[in-house]
C-alpha cells in the first residue's frame, strides 16, 4: 500500500507503507524482512505511523533482525522504546493514542522452587550441588531449580527433586 504525500514544489511523491500484520488488540505487528536504506524506512515509517493513527491503531510493534541495527536509530527517533531482545532480533514498541500505554511489559523474571522433601522418619533431603555457587563448598542445601515456560509450579518442584536426586515425591502444599 502507498499513500501520497505533497512535496515543497507541489509534487506529489508516493511512500510505501510499512507491511504489517494486524494483531487482535488493535495494533499491528511490522516484521522487517529485507535490508533498507535507513532515510527510506524512517520516511516509510513515518508514513506508516500517520497511516495508522487515522485508522485508529493503538499498539505498534516492529521486529528488527540483528542484521538490520542500521534501523533502530530511526525508529527510536520516532517514539518507539525496546520491549526486548533474543540473540537474532530486537522488538520495539510504540503506543499511539495519547493514553496510558497499554503495551505488556516483557517478562523478566523466572519462577525458581525450593523443594522440602520430608519422610516418614522426620528425614530431611538435601543436596550439595555439582554445579552452581556452591559446587565444592561442602555446602548441604534443599533441591532447587526454576520453573520451565508454561509449566506448572507443583509439576516442577517434582520434576526438580527427580532431577537433582533420582527420588519421586509427591507435591503435598506451596509455601510462599
Amino acid at each position: 500500500m502507498s499513500t501520497s504525500i505533497e512535496k515543497p514544489e507541489n509534487e506529489v511523491q508516493n511512500i510505501e507503507l510499512l507491511s504489517s500484520v494486524q494483531d487482535l488488540h488493535g495494533g499491528v505487528t511490522v516484521e522487517i524482512k529485507e535490508p533498507m536504506d535507513s532515510k527510506l524506512f524512517a520516511l516509510m515509517l513515518r508514513t506508516s505511523l500517520s497511516h495508522w493513527r487515522q485508522q485508529g491503531k493503538r499498539g505498534v510493534w516492529i521486529k528488527l533482525p540483528i542484521e538490520f541495527s542500521n534501523l533502530v536509530e530511526p525508529t527510536v527517533k520516532e517514539g518507539f522504546r525496546y520491549h526486548h531482545a533474543e540473540s537474532d532480533y530486537l522488538m520495539l514498541v510504540k503506543w499511539i493514542p495519547k493514553t496510558s500505554d497499554m503495551l505488556p511489559a516483557n517478562a523478566s523474571h523466572r519462577v525458581g522452587i525450593g523443594a522440602f522433601i520430608m519422610n516418614d522418619k522426620g528425614e530431611v533431603l538435601v543436596v550439595q550441588e555439582r554445579n552452581g555457587r556452591f559446587k565444592g563448598t561442602n555446602v548441604w542445601k534443599l533441591p532447587t531449580g526454576t520453573v520451565d515456560e508454561g509449566e506448572d509450579i507443583c509439576t516442577a518442584a517434582i520434576r526438580e527433586v527427580k532431577e537433582e536426586t533420582g527420588v519421586s515425591v509427591q507435591f503435598i502444599d506451596a509455601i510462599g
